[in-house]
């Protein structure tokens, strides 16, 4: 394998640069010990060349994502790839702290190595990557996306979609599967699918009203001489994550059976090579591939892990391409009498200003963004800390929605979801409409306020709780803990179900919540139909207009224990 000495190659010269001021001078000396030739350098082997991206979220454009520092494992996955962080996931993976490839892959020193390495991503950027691959490969690339891709932006809301897919377009994918699609609506997701030209796979999802598969479950495509069958896994909890009622007569879930049916039967019909495309989120795709036999590849996606190697669960190897277009990932595989022999593994870090944008794409891109681009500037705020979401238990953008929620909405308690998409914004930064809906552009946006008792508070955070640390992973939906303003709380993830969650006390008073008291509690993006009130993005917007600045003190509000 090839993978980490080539993606840390500029490591140990960066490493000096980790408490760096962040100037011109100290970001263009780091720019120049990174090249594109080196960020694609890949020598290459076999016959295959699967390359892969995943959770987009509507991302075009070259942005900051911080990485989680929290990401807890339970069960078997306990202190396994990707339930490592920080200073952990560097020494597993022999990376330097303070290079290029830490603050790629980690929250280590976020602030300064991104001032010093700038923004990651942009799907030009992407374009460069994919096409030098295959003008290095030819006829052996397969391209597949693994979905969350037409949503996490207010372009893709207002277009439902289409940015994207005029966008992706240009990139010609093998074939994808999805989740956050899902929530356009059953109609939409129809309509939509007519037009990509590449097949749309979800072999876990069912017609009720006729009982049949509502898609096609898988592909047969030829790369290099050989057959490869690409099986489509999409989010097998959508009706329960995202409003059911958007989809009512699509039911799923992670139907192993149905998996293993369709890998014996491309088995049969001459596959050579057996991938699955899924947004099962890593750890159920761990299990299922210690149960499913015959499956190659599991190209992963929904938990938005980013992993420099590939985790080999017995025969079946499983690549993690991370989120929000920060990555591509190749896969180079030696397939020989249907098995796959040999593989070398890379994921290529985007970094902007580094990696040249495609001409093409950067004209489209500009395209589809110019009918909301002075919206999409639109200057809120401004802030003094670094905002980010990703984290188990709570997020600054999280903790600042919270405080919005709690003072727009004159509530005593806040509940925000525990969405893994958004964006980061840097100290000192601008908060623009475009960092907003970044982390709330969705299409059940309503923010209510309503009475709750303390009871059914807690039944709501043991519900989440059990959601993400159930120690069977195919009871775990992704995602993160609910986040909540205006109430602290202890969760010992050890326990069972029900028993997770313990002294809860509002924030306000210190006093013990109340279980038959009725608090005043304000949220968003219940999956309840008809839920009214104002959409999230412009409660948001009000409070950092009238705040001007925000400044996030470090949230001490949960205790974790048991971890």
């Amino acid at each position: 394998m090839i993978s980490r000495r080539e993606f840390i190659q500029v490591a140990a010269a960066a490493a000096t640069l980790a408490t760096g001021t962040g100037s011109s001078l100290t970001r263009a000396f780091a720019q120049q010990r990174l090249t594109q030739k080196e960020l694609l350098a890949f020598e290459p082997l076999g016959n295959v060349t699967l390359v892969h991206v995943t959770d987009i979220h509507g991302q075009l454009m070259p942005l900051y994502f911080r990485e989680p520092s929290i990401n807890l494992g339970v069960g078997d996955a306990k202190g396994l790839p990707p339930h490592v962080t920080g200073k952990e996931f560097l020494a597993r993976f022999g990376i330097g702290p303070g290079s290029s490839a830490a603050y790629a892959l980690t929250s280590e020193d976020f602030e300064a190595l991104a001032k010093t390495y700038g923004r990651i991503g942009g799907l030009d950027r992407a374009a460069t990557v994919i096409k030098a691959i295959r003008a290095e490969r030819g006829d052996k690339v397969a391209l597949l996306d693994g979905g969350d891709t037409w949503q996490g932006s207010w372009s893709s809301l207002k277009t439902r979609g289409q940015d994207m897919i005029d966008c992706m377009a240009l990139l010609t994918p093998d074939a994808m599967t999805g989740h956050w699609e899902f929530t356009y609506g059953t109609e939409r997701v129809k309509q939509a699918i007519e037009g990509l030209g590449f097949p749309f796979l979800g072999l876990n999802i069912r017609d009720t009203e006729w009982n049949e598969a509502a898609f096609d479950a898988s592909t047969m495509i030829e790369r290099g001489g050989v057959k490869i069958a690409v099986l489509g896994q999409a989010f097998p909890y959508t009706p329960v994550a995202n409003p059911r009622w958007m989809i009512p007569n699509w039911s799923f879930g992670v139907r192993e059976e149905d998996v293993q049916a369709q890998v014996d039967k491309a088995r049969k019909g001459g596959a050579q090579l057996v991938v699955l495309l899924s947004h099962n989120g890593f750890d159920v795709d761990r299990k299922l591939a210690s149960r499913v036999k015959g499956i190659d590849v599991i190209l992963t996606g929904h938990t938005h892990d980013a992993l420099p190697e590939a985790v080999k669960v017995g025969k079946t190897l499983l690549i993690a391409s991370g989120s929000s277009g920060k990555f591509v990932s190749r896969l180079d595989l030696d397939v020989r009498a249907g098995e796959v022999k040999a593989y070398s593994y890379k994921l290529i870090p985007l970094f902007s200003d580094v990696i040249a944008a495609d001409a093409e794409m950067a004209a489209k891109i500009a395209e589809v963004r110019k009918p909301f681009a002075s919206e999409l500037s639109k200057v809120l705020g401004n802030t003094d800390s670094l905002l980010y979401r990703r984290g188990n238990f709570n997020g600054t953008f999280d903790d600042l929605i919270c405080q919005a929620l709690l003072q727009e909405r004159d509530a005593e308690i806040a509940l925000s979801p525990g969405f893994r998409w958004g964006t980061s914004v840097l100290p000192g930064h601008d908060i623009t409409f475009e960092d907003v809906t970044n982390a709330t552009a969705i299409t059940y946006p309503a923010v209510y306020r309503m009475g709750m008792t303390g009871s059914r508070l807690k039944e709501i955070i043991e519900d989440v709780a059990d959601n993400l640390f159930n120690v069977d992973p195919y009871y775990q939906q992704g995602g993160d803990m609910v986040r909540i303003g205006g109430l602290s709380y202890a969760i010992d993830i050890a326990k069972p179900q029900g028993s997770r969650i313990s002294d809860m006390q509002l924030l306000k008073t210190g006093a013990p919540i109340d279980p038959a008291r009725e608090y005043q509690v304000a949220g968003w993006a219940s999956v309840n139909e008809g839920t009214e009130g104002p959409p999230i993005w412009e409660v948001v917007a009000n409070y950092l207009t009238r705040q001007k600045t925000v400044r996030l003190e470090p949230n001490r509000a949960v205790k974790v224990t048991g971890a």
